[in-house]
Protein backbone atom coordinates (compact mmCIF):
# COMPACT_ATOMS: atom_id res chain seq x y z
CA UNK A 1 0.00 0.00 0.00
CA UNK A 2 1.50 3.53 -1.12
CA UNK A 3 2.60 5.78 2.17
CA UNK A 4 -0.10 8.28 2.45
CA UNK A 5 1.51 11.79 3.01
CA UNK A 6 -0.65 14.65 3.79
CA UNK A 7 0.42 18.36 3.71
CA UNK A 8 -1.50 20.58 5.64
CA UNK A 9 -0.85 24.48 4.65
CA UNK A 10 -0.20 25.78 1.27
CA UNK A 11 2.49 28.42 1.90
CA UNK A 12 5.82 28.89 0.56
CA UNK A 13 7.07 25.74 2.61
CA UNK A 14 3.89 23.80 2.13
CA UNK A 15 3.74 24.13 -1.45
CA UNK A 16 7.39 23.90 -2.10
CA UNK A 17 7.89 20.61 -0.13
CA UNK A 18 4.24 19.72 -2.18
CA UNK A 19 5.89 20.37 -5.24
CA UNK A 20 9.24 18.36 -4.46
CA UNK A 21 7.65 14.83 -3.01
CA UNK A 22 5.16 14.90 -6.01
CA UNK A 23 8.17 15.26 -8.75
CA UNK A 24 10.51 12.29 -6.50
CA UNK A 25 7.25 10.07 -5.17
CA UNK A 26 4.13 11.19 -6.58
CA UNK A 27 5.37 10.94 -10.23
CA UNK A 28 6.66 7.24 -9.47
CA UNK A 29 3.90 6.19 -7.56
CA UNK A 30 5.70 5.35 -4.66
CA UNK A 31 3.81 7.20 -2.47
CA UNK A 32 0.55 9.41 -2.70
CA UNK A 33 1.13 13.50 -1.74
CA UNK A 34 -1.76 15.41 -0.75
CA UNK A 35 -1.74 19.33 -0.14
CA UNK A 36 -4.76 21.00 2.07
CA UNK A 37 -5.20 24.43 1.79
CA UNK A 38 -8.35 27.12 3.19
CA UNK A 39 -7.48 29.02 -0.59
CA UNK A 40 -7.80 28.25 -4.22
CA UNK A 41 -4.68 30.09 -4.88
CA UNK A 42 -0.77 30.92 -3.18
CA UNK A 43 1.15 33.90 -3.37
CA UNK A 44 4.78 34.38 -1.50
CA UNK A 45 3.82 36.28 1.82
CA UNK A 46 6.92 38.21 1.41
CA UNK A 47 5.11 40.21 -0.85
CA UNK A 48 2.09 41.63 0.16
CA UNK A 49 3.11 44.53 0.99
CA UNK A 50 3.46 45.17 -2.46
CA UNK A 51 0.09 43.83 -3.32
CA UNK A 52 -1.50 46.15 -0.22
CA UNK A 53 0.36 49.38 -1.82
CA UNK A 54 -0.52 48.30 -5.91
CA UNK A 55 3.30 48.03 -6.46
CA UNK A 56 2.02 44.19 -7.21
CA UNK A 57 -0.48 42.78 -9.02
CA UNK A 58 -1.59 39.44 -7.14
CA UNK A 59 -3.74 38.47 -9.79
CA UNK A 60 -0.13 38.11 -12.33
CA UNK A 61 1.94 36.81 -9.12
CA UNK A 62 -0.73 34.04 -7.50
CA UNK A 63 -0.32 30.39 -8.18
CA UNK A 64 -3.31 27.77 -8.50
CA UNK A 65 -3.05 25.12 -6.26
CA UNK A 66 -5.24 22.41 -8.93
CA UNK A 67 -2.87 23.40 -11.46
CA UNK A 68 0.54 22.87 -9.35
CA UNK A 69 -1.04 19.76 -8.14
CA UNK A 70 -1.52 18.19 -11.79
CA UNK A 71 1.77 19.43 -13.29
CA UNK A 72 3.91 18.01 -10.23
CA UNK A 73 1.99 14.71 -9.72
CA UNK A 74 0.27 16.00 -6.06
CA UNK A 75 -3.87 15.99 -5.31
CA UNK A 76 -5.33 19.05 -3.72
CA UNK A 77 -7.73 19.47 -1.34
CA UNK A 78 -9.70 22.81 -0.59
CA UNK A 79 -10.79 23.19 3.05
CA UNK A 80 -9.95 23.77 6.29
CA UNK A 81 -8.42 21.74 9.28
CA UNK A 82 -10.72 21.54 12.00
CA UNK A 83 -9.82 19.05 13.79
CA UNK A 84 -7.65 15.69 14.03
CA UNK A 85 -7.68 12.33 15.58
CA UNK A 86 -4.49 11.36 16.28
CA UNK A 87 -5.92 7.46 17.38
CA UNK A 88 -7.26 6.52 14.25
CA UNK A 89 -4.64 8.59 11.73
CA UNK A 90 -7.22 10.94 10.34
CA UNK A 91 -7.81 14.85 10.07
CA UNK A 92 -11.26 16.88 9.05
CA UNK A 93 -11.95 19.57 6.90
CA UNK A 94 -14.58 21.89 7.34
CA UNK A 95 -17.06 22.50 4.47
CA UNK A 96 -16.42 24.89 2.13
CA UNK A 97 -19.02 27.31 1.85
CA UNK A 98 -19.58 30.12 -0.91
CA UNK A 99 -20.21 34.32 0.06
CA UNK A 100 -23.61 33.61 0.81
CA UNK A 101 -22.99 30.51 3.10
CA UNK A 102 -23.99 28.07 0.98
CA UNK A 103 -22.39 24.71 0.93
CA UNK A 104 -19.86 24.21 -2.11
CA UNK A 105 -18.43 21.00 -0.33
CA UNK A 106 -19.23 19.12 2.26
CA UNK A 107 -16.88 18.31 5.24
CA UNK A 108 -14.54 15.84 4.51
CA UNK A 109 -12.39 13.30 6.30
CA UNK A 110 -8.84 12.60 5.42
CA UNK A 111 -6.04 9.58 6.38
CA UNK A 112 -2.71 9.98 6.75
CA UNK A 113 0.48 7.85 7.57
CA UNK A 114 2.69 10.87 7.89
CA UNK A 115 0.71 14.56 8.64
CA UNK A 116 2.75 16.97 7.60
CA UNK A 117 1.54 20.92 9.59
CA UNK A 118 3.19 23.99 7.57
CA UNK A 119 -0.16 26.34 7.98
CA UNK A 120 2.11 29.79 8.57
CA UNK A 121 1.19 31.86 11.29
CA UNK A 122 -0.58 35.28 11.87
CA UNK A 123 0.46 38.79 13.12
CA UNK A 124 0.16 38.96 16.92
CA UNK A 125 -2.16 41.65 18.03
CA UNK A 126 -1.19 40.72 21.99
CA UNK A 127 -4.71 41.33 23.24
CA UNK A 128 -4.29 45.18 22.70
CA UNK A 129 -7.67 46.77 22.74
CA UNK A 130 -9.60 47.46 19.73
CA UNK A 131 -6.84 46.38 17.90
CA UNK A 132 -8.91 43.52 16.04
CA UNK A 133 -11.92 45.75 15.28
CA UNK A 134 -9.78 48.62 13.96
CA UNK A 135 -6.46 47.90 12.42
CA UNK A 136 -5.98 46.60 9.21
CA UNK A 137 -3.80 42.75 9.06
CA UNK A 138 -1.09 41.55 6.59
CA UNK A 139 -1.60 38.08 6.55
CA UNK A 140 -3.36 36.91 3.63
CA UNK A 141 -4.17 38.27 0.14
CA UNK A 142 -7.46 39.34 0.95
CA UNK A 143 -6.70 41.47 3.47
CA UNK A 144 -3.66 43.14 1.26
CA UNK A 145 -6.77 43.67 -1.07
CA UNK A 146 -8.09 45.50 1.89
CA UNK A 147 -5.43 47.64 2.71
CA UNK A 148 -5.18 48.82 -1.26
CA UNK A 149 -8.50 49.28 -1.36
CA UNK A 150 -9.06 51.40 1.37
CA UNK A 151 -5.68 53.48 0.24
CA UNK A 152 -7.18 54.18 -3.30
CA UNK A 153 -10.24 55.09 -1.61
CA UNK A 154 -8.55 57.84 0.23
CA UNK A 155 -7.08 59.32 -2.79
CA UNK A 156 -10.06 58.80 -4.92
CA UNK A 157 -12.39 60.76 -2.36
CA UNK A 158 -9.88 63.72 -1.79
CA UNK A 159 -10.95 64.09 -5.02
CA UNK A 160 -13.77 66.12 -4.22
CA UNK A 161 -12.88 67.12 -0.95
CA UNK A 162 -9.61 69.38 -0.57
CA UNK A 163 -9.91 69.35 3.13
CA UNK A 164 -8.90 65.80 3.06
CA UNK A 165 -5.81 66.38 1.44
CA UNK A 166 -3.65 67.15 4.08
CA UNK A 167 -5.20 64.86 6.28
CA UNK A 168 -4.55 61.31 4.90
CA UNK A 169 -2.39 59.65 7.46
CA UNK A 170 -1.27 56.00 8.22
CA UNK A 171 0.14 54.17 11.28
CA UNK A 172 1.85 51.11 11.10
CA UNK A 173 2.29 48.92 14.66
CA UNK A 174 5.62 47.21 14.36
CA UNK A 175 8.95 47.72 13.17
CA UNK A 176 9.90 44.73 11.88
CA UNK A 177 10.53 43.68 8.13
CA UNK A 178 6.63 44.14 7.07
CA UNK A 179 6.27 47.20 8.79
CA UNK A 180 9.35 48.77 7.54
CA UNK A 181 8.92 47.23 4.09
CA UNK A 182 5.28 48.25 3.74
CA UNK A 183 6.40 51.89 5.20
CA UNK A 184 8.82 52.41 2.35
CA UNK A 185 6.17 50.70 -0.29
CA UNK A 186 3.75 53.69 0.85
CA UNK A 187 6.19 56.36 0.53
CA UNK A 188 6.74 55.38 -3.12
CA UNK A 189 3.01 54.94 -4.06
CA UNK A 190 2.34 58.35 -2.38
CA UNK A 191 4.92 59.13 -5.50
CA UNK A 192 3.41 57.57 -8.10
CA UNK A 193 -0.51 57.75 -7.11
CA UNK A 194 0.28 62.19 -7.43
CA UNK A 195 1.90 61.45 -10.30
CA UNK A 196 -1.12 59.76 -12.37
CA UNK A 197 -3.27 62.67 -10.90
CA UNK A 198 -5.26 60.39 -8.65
CA UNK A 199 -6.82 62.45 -5.75
CA UNK A 200 -5.83 65.78 -4.63
CA UNK A 201 -2.77 64.43 -2.08
CA UNK A 202 1.08 65.52 -2.49
CA UNK A 203 3.34 62.92 -2.03
CA UNK A 204 4.10 64.95 1.32
CA UNK A 205 0.53 65.06 2.66
CA UNK A 206 0.74 61.63 3.01
CA UNK A 207 1.56 60.98 6.82
CA UNK A 208 3.29 57.82 7.74
CA UNK A 209 4.32 56.77 11.41
CA UNK A 210 6.01 53.74 12.81
CA UNK A 211 5.39 52.78 15.78
CA UNK A 212 7.41 50.60 17.43
CA UNK A 213 7.62 48.80 21.38
CA UNK A 214 11.48 47.52 21.75
CA UNK A 215 14.52 49.87 21.50
CA UNK A 216 14.95 49.91 17.90
CA UNK A 217 13.89 48.99 14.28
CA UNK A 218 14.35 45.55 13.30
CA UNK A 219 15.55 43.92 16.31
CA UNK A 220 15.96 40.17 14.36
CA UNK A 221 18.75 41.60 12.39
CA UNK A 222 22.17 42.99 13.46
CA UNK A 223 22.05 46.89 14.95
CA UNK A 224 23.64 48.18 12.24
CA UNK A 225 21.70 47.20 9.40
CA UNK A 226 18.04 48.61 11.98
CA UNK A 227 20.29 51.71 12.20
CA UNK A 228 20.85 51.74 8.44
CA UNK A 229 17.52 51.26 7.55
CA UNK A 230 16.19 54.21 10.40
CA UNK A 231 18.13 57.01 8.19
CA UNK A 232 16.72 55.75 4.83
CA UNK A 233 12.81 56.06 6.58
CA UNK A 234 13.91 59.28 8.02
CA UNK A 235 15.44 60.79 4.95
CA UNK A 236 12.10 59.57 3.13
CA UNK A 237 9.81 61.58 5.65
CA UNK A 238 8.55 58.61 7.71
CA UNK A 239 7.88 59.36 11.32
CA UNK A 240 8.94 56.56 13.89
CA UNK A 241 8.51 56.14 16.74
CA UNK A 242 10.73 53.92 19.27
CA UNK A 243 10.15 52.72 22.74
CA UNK A 244 6.21 53.30 22.26
CA UNK A 245 3.88 50.59 22.77
CA UNK A 246 0.17 50.47 21.50
CA UNK A 247 -2.36 50.03 24.87
CA UNK A 248 -5.37 50.51 22.99
CA UNK A 249 -6.71 51.36 19.00
CA UNK A 250 -10.00 53.03 17.75
CA UNK A 251 -10.94 54.29 14.41
CA UNK A 252 -9.23 57.69 14.28
CA UNK A 253 -6.45 56.14 15.57
CA UNK A 254 -3.52 54.61 18.41
CA UNK A 255 -3.03 55.82 22.12
CA UNK A 256 0.45 54.69 23.33
CA UNK A 257 0.83 53.43 27.36
CA UNK A 258 2.51 57.05 27.62
CA UNK A 259 -0.70 58.25 27.07
CA UNK A 260 0.77 59.99 23.63
CA UNK A 261 -2.03 60.04 20.73
CA UNK A 262 -1.07 59.38 17.23
CA UNK A 263 -4.02 60.15 14.77
CA UNK A 264 -4.59 58.05 11.71
CA UNK A 265 -7.07 57.41 8.84
CA UNK A 266 -6.28 53.82 9.42
CA UNK A 267 -4.00 52.22 11.16
CA UNK A 268 -2.12 48.95 10.19
CA UNK A 269 -0.84 45.96 12.27
CA UNK A 270 2.67 44.17 11.92
CA UNK A 271 3.76 43.81 14.84
CA UNK A 272 4.57 40.01 16.31
CA UNK A 273 3.05 36.51 15.12
CA UNK A 274 1.27 33.63 16.22
CA UNK A 275 0.27 30.21 14.40
CA UNK A 276 -3.32 29.93 13.98
CA UNK A 277 -5.02 29.20 17.12
CA UNK A 278 -6.79 25.79 16.34
CA UNK A 279 -2.96 24.39 16.76
CA UNK A 280 -3.65 25.16 20.82
CA UNK A 281 -5.98 21.94 21.34
CA UNK A 282 -5.01 19.87 18.31
CA UNK A 283 -5.41 16.21 19.75
CA UNK A 284 -3.05 16.66 22.96
CA UNK A 285 -0.26 17.71 20.77
CA UNK A 286 2.64 20.00 23.02
CA UNK A 287 2.21 23.70 21.71
CA UNK A 288 4.27 26.77 23.04
CA UNK A 289 2.67 30.19 24.14
CA UNK A 290 2.00 31.43 20.94
CA UNK A 291 0.55 28.11 19.42
CA UNK A 292 3.42 26.78 17.77
CA UNK A 293 3.68 22.99 17.68
CA UNK A 294 6.61 21.82 19.48
CA UNK A 295 9.02 19.96 17.32
CA UNK A 296 12.60 17.67 17.95
CA UNK A 297 15.42 18.03 15.69
CA UNK A 298 14.02 15.93 13.65
CA UNK A 299 11.09 18.16 12.54
CA UNK A 300 8.99 15.67 14.30
CA UNK A 301 5.91 17.12 16.67
CA UNK A 302 7.27 15.84 20.45
CA UNK A 303 4.10 14.29 21.02
CA UNK A 304 3.26 11.86 17.82
CA UNK A 305 6.01 10.73 15.32
CA UNK A 306 3.35 10.31 12.28
CA UNK A 307 2.98 13.63 12.76
CA UNK A 308 5.89 16.74 11.36
CA UNK A 309 5.82 20.20 11.31
CA UNK A 310 7.56 23.04 10.17
CA UNK A 311 8.39 26.71 9.02
CA UNK A 312 6.03 29.37 11.09
CA UNK A 313 3.90 27.05 13.09
CA UNK A 314 6.50 25.44 14.17
CA UNK A 315 8.72 25.98 17.58
CA UNK A 316 12.36 24.29 16.41
CA UNK A 317 15.13 24.62 19.24
CA UNK A 318 18.15 25.56 17.35
CA UNK A 319 20.92 24.41 19.30
CA UNK A 320 23.81 27.21 17.71
CA UNK A 321 21.86 30.30 19.22
CA UNK A 322 20.29 28.33 21.96
CA UNK A 323 16.80 30.06 20.56
CA UNK A 324 14.17 28.79 18.01
CA UNK A 325 14.61 28.60 14.58
CA UNK A 326 14.03 32.17 13.32
CA UNK A 327 10.50 32.49 11.31
CA UNK A 328 11.49 33.48 7.55
CA UNK A 329 11.34 31.67 4.63
CA UNK A 330 14.23 30.73 4.03
CA UNK A 331 14.16 28.82 7.68
CA UNK A 332 11.00 26.92 5.62
CA UNK A 333 12.93 26.49 2.61
CA UNK A 334 15.54 24.55 4.19
CA UNK A 335 13.30 22.75 5.93
CA UNK A 336 11.11 22.00 3.28
CA UNK A 337 14.48 20.04 1.58
CA UNK A 338 14.88 18.14 5.48
CA UNK A 339 11.62 17.05 5.21
CA UNK A 340 11.86 15.56 1.57
CA UNK A 341 14.71 12.77 3.08
CA UNK A 342 12.72 12.51 6.04
CA UNK A 343 9.74 10.83 3.71
CA UNK A 344 12.17 8.86 1.87
CA UNK A 345 13.20 8.02 4.96
CA UNK A 346 10.39 7.01 6.24
CA UNK A 347 9.30 4.90 3.20
CA UNK A 348 11.97 2.84 3.32
CA UNK A 349 12.27 2.52 7.32
CA UNK A 350 15.32 4.19 8.22
CA UNK A 351 16.14 6.66 10.70
CA UNK A 352 15.13 9.87 9.74
CA UNK A 353 17.82 12.77 9.17
CA UNK A 354 18.20 15.71 11.68
CA UNK A 355 17.17 19.36 10.68
CA UNK A 356 20.16 22.16 10.95
CA UNK A 357 19.20 25.50 10.35
CA UNK A 358 21.65 27.66 8.14
CA UNK A 359 21.34 31.24 8.47
CA UNK A 360 22.19 33.09 5.25
CA UNK A 361 21.55 36.44 6.45
CA UNK A 362 18.36 38.93 5.95
CA UNK A 363 17.52 41.35 3.23
CA UNK A 364 15.15 44.12 3.33
CA UNK A 365 13.17 45.84 0.68
CA UNK A 366 13.07 49.59 0.83
CA UNK A 367 11.27 49.56 -2.46
CA UNK A 368 12.78 51.62 -5.28
CA UNK A 369 14.75 53.61 -2.45
CA UNK A 370 17.29 50.93 -1.86
CA UNK A 371 17.33 47.74 -0.23
CA UNK A 372 19.65 46.74 3.13
CA UNK A 373 20.86 44.01 4.71
CA UNK A 374 23.44 41.00 5.71
CA UNK A 375 24.31 37.80 3.57
CA UNK A 376 26.97 35.21 4.53
CA UNK A 377 27.43 35.89 7.98
CA UNK A 378 28.24 39.61 8.98
CA UNK A 379 28.95 40.69 4.89
CA UNK A 380 26.56 43.78 4.64
CA UNK A 381 24.84 44.72 1.51
CA UNK A 382 23.22 48.54 0.81
CA UNK A 383 21.43 49.87 -2.56
CA UNK A 384 21.50 48.00 -6.24
CA UNK A 385 23.15 45.36 -4.99
CA UNK A 386 20.95 44.60 -1.96
CA UNK A 387 17.91 45.14 -3.80
CA UNK A 388 19.01 42.66 -6.70
CA UNK A 389 19.81 39.77 -3.77
CA UNK A 390 16.17 40.95 -2.38
CA UNK A 391 14.48 39.90 -5.51
CA UNK A 392 16.65 36.83 -6.35
CA UNK A 393 14.90 35.47 -2.99
CA UNK A 394 11.80 35.38 -5.07
CA UNK A 395 12.91 34.40 -7.95
CA UNK A 396 14.80 30.74 -5.91
CA UNK A 397 11.06 30.12 -4.82
CA UNK A 398 9.73 30.76 -8.18
CA UNK A 399 12.49 28.03 -8.91
CA UNK A 400 11.35 25.54 -6.42
CA UNK A 401 7.77 25.48 -7.91
CA UNK A 402 8.33 26.24 -11.81
CA UNK A 403 11.65 24.96 -12.56
CA UNK A 404 14.56 26.75 -13.66
CA UNK A 405 13.17 27.41 -17.66
CA UNK A 406 9.41 28.94 -16.53
CA UNK A 407 10.90 30.91 -13.96
CA UNK A 408 13.02 32.77 -16.76
CA UNK A 409 10.35 33.02 -18.91
CA UNK A 410 8.17 34.44 -15.90
CA UNK A 411 10.52 37.11 -15.23
CA UNK A 412 11.23 38.14 -18.87
CA UNK A 413 7.35 38.15 -19.18
CA UNK A 414 7.22 40.60 -16.03
CA UNK A 415 9.84 42.40 -17.78
CA UNK A 416 7.90 43.20 -21.11
CA UNK A 417 4.66 43.85 -19.24
CA UNK A 418 5.37 46.22 -17.08
CA UNK A 419 6.67 48.46 -20.03
CA UNK A 420 2.85 48.71 -20.65
CA UNK A 421 1.23 49.36 -17.71
CA UNK A 422 0.96 51.78 -15.09
CA UNK A 423 3.36 51.39 -12.33
CA UNK A 424 0.84 50.84 -9.51
CA UNK A 425 -2.17 48.75 -10.00
CA UNK A 426 -5.05 52.13 -9.40
CA UNK A 427 -8.19 49.65 -9.30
Amino acid sequence: MKHKVVIVGGGAGGLELATKLGKRFGKSDKASITLVDANLTHIWKPLLHEVATGALSSATEELNYHAQAKWNHFAFELGRMESLDRKSRTLHLAAVLDEQDQQLIPARTLSYDTLIVAVGSTSNDFGIAGAQEHTVFLDSRKQADVLHRKLLNAYLASTSNPDLAGSISIAIVGAGATGVELAAELRHAAGELSSYGLGQISPENLKITVIEAGARILPALPERIGDAVLKTLERLGVNVMLNAAVSSVDETGLTTREGQRIESSFTVWAAGIKAPAFLKDLDGLETNNINQLVVGSTLQTTRDDSIFAFGDCAACFDPATGRNVPPRAQAAHQQASTLVKSIEARIKGKSLPTFNYKDYGSLVSLSRFSAVGNVMGNMKLEGHLARYFYMSLYQMHQVALYGVVRTALSVIGGFLGNRIKPALKLH
